[in-house]
């Protein structure tokens, strides 16, 4: 059976991306030296090309060795993880995604009051646009 094919990001794809985020064109070996956890050579070169596929990085030969760097930013893949998940957990509202955060305590009154400053700017933000 054929998997679906998916634009989400794995977790291992996403600890790659993030070395790439961090540190720009790399080859498989310096991918491979900055991960968390040690993987064979042959994983990380299999995932790159995997990202690759999926049009997450692009790669370019360099001395018979393909360096990757990525095509999406880490904002890009946070809005479209972000959004999938608010839509297939909480049937599209983020409102019950904040308050799922709160009824678990993963959103403290402290962040709570962050959060309602960076909604005041964005709102200030958006007035001076129009």
């Amino acid at each position: 059976m054929k998997r679906a094919k998916t634009e989400q990001l794995t977790p291992l794809e996403l600890e790659i991306m993030t070395v790439l985020w961090e540190t720009g064109p790399a080859n498989v070996q310096s991918v491979q030296q900055k991960l968390q956890r040690e993987l064979a050579y042959t994983t990380v070169q299999t995932m790159l090309n995997i990202l690759h596929r999926k049009g997450k990085v692009q790669r370019t030969l360099k001395n018979r060795a393909y360096f990757y760097k990525p095509v999406v930013s880490r904002r890009q893949v946070i809005t479209q993880t972000v959004g999938d998940l608010v839509e297939r957990l909480f049937g599209g509202s983020a409102e019950s995604l904040v308050m799922s955060l709160v009824e678990t305590n993963q959103l403290t009154a402290e962040k709570l009051a962050r959060v309602h400053k960076l909604l005041a700017q964005s709102e200030e933000e958006s007035d001076g646009k129009e």
